[in-house]
């Protein structure tokens, strides 16, 4: 393993393209189960959930080629609908595989994934939407699998009590398999579920009101194969522009749509940061210390809780004190300890996080306790003076491609080292 070693204070001023999405391609890489062919998709992130992905895919029969930021994915050779307990327990995202099997084989045998460090997580919404395709679910007990199978499956109307995005890719792929219309209302809007039903579609399904939280789909529809480009990674672009406004840097950052983003940019406004945008351009520039703020995390197009530990990171050197709402996962306050070693004053109670900003962050041996944490650490190592030595950090790499490559490029003092002895 390796650590990420910060120093402090350099002055950011850069450009970043950014990578695929990595919360698009793993449904899309789920997806191509349902095509008994072979399905292409560009602009895919070398992170290690996708080449877990690919694991998991290669022990159901599949095969799985990625050049450069090129997948192929054979799945005509699919013959395995139960995924090896291991496989699962690396990651969150194979339970969308779930879905994707019963559609291929009428079967499934899936354990609870893992792999989130950030609270339960729950696939109650994902089991209740199947059912009401006709899937019979038998939960199995302590170590047993879930066991899921189906003679046909129908369309039917699902009404989720909550935008799960888990649960909708779930049901798309259910639905795009079943027998007749299916109906899904209270559907998560995130950009990466309308990436999902452009690639669906593509594919030669019939998905309509992609980008509203109702989506009707016509089942049953001969699939084929094809290519698809992923777009690009919304939650690793707004690390990127946290992380230079926190540190009082300026950033030109391209190749993610801007609007995806409106919500990070709009409180970087609030905070004082000079904030321009097009279609797939966002330009900040941000002064040496930014003002408080408050943030609530909710279900797009509220603010993403994916980056609500790097928002934190930024408050702590925010001039005044900045709340923080957490309505999505329980465990995301895990990182305000880590951030308490470099100096910031950090009040939790429950669901609440108040951030005193402070003058000086100084540089201190953190560990990442998940991926969005770690980045966050990371962002705060560039804001505070002094070494900063980022362990754990092959949780950043689930999720980006190479953050040490992108954040230097812009202007900071980052490089991969070895992990320290004894932690």
């Amino acid at each position: 393993m390796s650590a990420i070693e910060v120093q402090g204070l350099c002055p950011i001023k850069g450009e970043i393209i950014v990578q695929g999405s990595k919360n698009a391609v793993l449904p899309m890489m789920a997806g191509a189960v349902l095509n008994k062919g072979i399905t292409v998709i560009d602009n895919v992130p070398r992170i290690q959930d996708v080449f877990c992905m690919m694991g998991i895919l290669d022990s159901l029969g599949c095969s799985c080629v990625l050049d450069g930021h090129s997948l192929t994915i054979n799945a005509a050779g699919l013959s395995r609908f139960s995924i090896p307990r291991e496989e699962m327990e690396k990651m969150r995202s194979s339970i969308m595989l779930l879905g994707a099997l019963l559609g291929r084989c009428k079967e499934a045998e899936v354990y609870y994934p893992g792999g989130c460090m950030i609270g339960k997580r729950p696939i109650d919404l994902h089991l209740m939407a199947l059912e009401k395709m006709g899937v019979l679910i038998e939960e199995g007990e302590g170590d047993e699998p879930l066991r899921a199978s189906v003679p046909r499956l129908r369309g039917t109307v699902v009404d989720f009590p909550f935008p799960s995005v888990g649960a909708t890719e779930n049901a798309i792929f259910a639905a795009v398999a079943a027998s007749g219309k299916t109906i899904l209302k209270g559907c998560a809007k995130e950009p990466e579920i309308t990436e999902l039903c452009r690639f669906m579609n593509n594919m030669g399904a019939s998905i309509r009101g992609a980008g509203s939280d109702l989506l009707v789909i016509e089942g049953g529809l001969p699939l084929h194969d094809s290519r698809f480009t992923v777009c690009g990674d919304r939650i690793a672009g707004g690390t990127y522009l946290l992380a230079a406004a926190g540190a009082g840097g300026e950033l030109l950052l391209t190749g993610t749509e801007s609007a995806g983003l409106l919500t990070v940019t709009t409180v970087l406004k609030r905070m004082g940061a000079l904030v321009y945008a097009e279609d797939e351009l966002i330009y900040v520039k941000a002064p040496e210390r930014l003002q408080a703020s408050s943030i609530k995390t909710d279900p797009y197009p509220g603010f993403p809780t994916d980056l609500q530990s790097i928002m934190m990171a930024v408050m702590s050197r925010a001039e005044g004190t900045s709340i923080i709402e957490e309505k999505i996962f329980e465990n995301r306050f895990k990182t305000a300890v880590e951030l308490e070693k470099l100096g910031a004053e950090i009040i939790v109670e429950e669901d609440i996080a108040r951030i005193v900003g402070h003058t000086h962050l100084k540089g201190s041996h953190v560990e990442a306790k998940d991926l969005r944490g770690g980045a966050a650490l990371v962002a705060a190592g560039m804001m505070a003076e002094g070494t900063t030595i980022v362990s754990s950090c092959e949780y950043i790499m689930r999720g980006y491609e190479d953050i040490c490559r992108d954040l230097s490029g812009m202007g900071a003092c980052i490089r991969y080292v070895e992990e320290p002895a004894g932690r």
